[in-house]
């Protein structure tokens, strides 16, 4: 069971701010009904001028430059040029403290140059057709301390001064909010999938045109993604598009627990159904990623994505000079680092095997928006302590939209497993995922567990005859999955 001092209500902002100096005052991953767990407003796409060194290596670094001409990355020059350029800009970051949204474009630029500088001889070899070999193994100061700063500060810290303001500009949470229950932790000094490379990382060719998929660019890339016709551009926008869904999942889940809670079944099945329609709304989006970005393209870019963890690159770790003579180890940027599917973990109860695969999952739970942590933590505690797993299967009709649920997670990791086939095992006999996962059977571990709690409700009520097709589906993707895995560990 969850632990009973677990609140029964989460702050979850109901209403983003419209204003500069409110929007300022917030990170910018606090959760909302609005947005989810995308950020609360478009991430800034310059930085102040004092960066304005930093901003020249970044708008040359891309191995194809906005101009099309070839960057640095393409000469295997970016190393060389940051020792040359980069001044140490620790002391600068204090002047933007009081706008977290220029800290975090600050995260996330810092990020993009620190791997690239880690990876560039690694892209060095595969494009000569070699193995990766050793990157970098010392962050330089210039890159290290800088870092290290704005990953400390990218941490939701509202003060008494802060909620003055949200009230007295009529942003209201629900429910209400508690200052006491805000994680005060930043990221971690190195590229994640939020922070950085993904949701921090899109800005709108038409502001007026909103997040529609065709309006969406990125901010930084590594190969070509400044063309938001390239593989890289579309692996980055596609995952935004699915995020953009993810309000109306926050919203289901909130609404499922509450229900729970008070044993209302009519709005606990409406809460359920919301979960399950958000889960379509990304399914569909997500598999629209075989044409917005090929599995021939996918390894070309990838290569700037690793971390350091588990990875043959970074043998010993990487030391952060100015900050630590001891090396240091992160997982760095991965899908898996997503919040969407592990909340549906946390609020179907999905029971995972106790393997180190899953210590795998439970350590990718501290590479996520601290507000992000905090939520689905809640979710998971609130879910034991309510008994959403029980209170669905005590009623036909919810454990009807509890597998469908459950289904959509399936859907979801199906998916993702036939990307990983695809697009990299297929394509590279490198071993480790970029967040330092075994490829072929982290996934794996993950969707067996969700077949398993799908055959679990299907028998309970004799076979659910109403949920037949879906159940054969699972069953026949259980039984693909077994052999192909199995095929991946004899070929590698």
């Amino acid at each position: 069971m969850g632990s009973l001092e677990t609140p029964q209500t989460f702050p979850i902002l109901t209403t983003i701010p419209k204003n500069d100096e409110d929007l300022a005052a917030l990170a910018p991953f606090t959760v909302s009904i609005e947005n989810g767990f995308l950020p609360l407003s478009p991430p800034p796409t310059t930085l102040p001028s004092n960066f304005s060194t930093l901003t020249s290596l970044l708008e040359r670094m891309p191995i194809r430059t906005i101009s099309g001409e070839p960057g640095l990355l393409a000469k295997f020059t970016l190393g060389e040029a940051v020792l040359i350029e980069l001044p140490d800009l620790t002391d600068e970051i204090d002047k933007a403290k009081s706008d977290l949204r220029v800290i975090g474009a600050l995260y996330r630029d810092y990020c993009f140059l620190a791997s690239a500088y880690l990876l560039e001889p690694c892209h060095e070899r595969f494009v000569k057709g070699e193995g990766y070999g050793l990157g970098r193994q010392r962050l330089p100061r210039v890159l290290a301390r800088p870092l290290a700063r704005v990953a400390e500060m990218c941490a939701p810290f509202p003060s008494r001064v802060v909620l003055a303001i949200h009230f007295s500009s009529r942003v209201f949470f629900f429910p209400p909010f508690n200052a006491d229950n805000v994680i005060r932790s930043g990221f971690k000094p190195f590229m994640e999938y939020a922070g950085s490379y993904a949701l921090f990382n899109y800005r709108m060719a038409d502001p007026s045109l909103g997040m529609a998929y065709s309006n969406l660019r990125l901010i930084r890339a590594f190969e070509h993604g400044l063309d938001p016709t390239s593989s890289e551009a579309g692996f980055v926008l596609v995952h935004i598009d699915m995020v953009k869904h993810s309000g109306q999942l926050v919203k289901g889940a909130v609404n499922s627990l509450k229900a729970c809670s008070t044993g209302d079944r009519e709005a606990f099945n409406d809460g359920l159904e919301g979960v399950v329609k958000a889960l379509v709304e990304v399914n569909a989006v997500m598999d629209g990623m075989w044409k917005k970005s090929k599995p021939n393209d996918y390894t070309s870019f990838r290569t700037f994505i690793f971390g350091i963890t588990k990875q043959s690159m970074f043998p010993h770790g990487v030391v952060y000079e100015g900050v630590s003579e001891e090396a240091m180890s992160f997982r760095g940027e991965s899908g898996a680092n997503d919040s969407m599917i592990p909340l549906c973990d946390n609020l179907l109860e999905i029971s995972m095997p106790d393997t180190p695969l899953t210590e795998i999952l439970n350590d990718f739970r501290s590479y996520r928006p601290g507000n992000h942590r905090q939520f689905l933590e809640w979710v998971k505690d609130r879910a034991q302590d309510v008994g959403i797993r029980k209170y669905a299967m005590g009623d036909r009709a919810s454990a009807v939209l509890y597998l469908h649920a459950l289904n959509q997670v399936r859907d979801f990791r199906w998916r993702h497993w036939c990307f990983t086939r695809e697009y990299i095992l297929k394509k590279t006999s490198h071993p480790t995922a970029t967040g330092g996962s075994p490829i072929i059977l982290w996934l794996p571990n993950q969707l067996h567990a969700v077949y398993a709690q799908m055959t679990e409700v299907a028998t309970a009520f004799d076979g659910l005859s109403e949920c037949k097709d879906l159940l054969e589906v699972a069953a026949t993707q259980r039984e693909t999955l077994k052999k192909e895995v199995r095929k991946f560990l004899e070929e590698k």
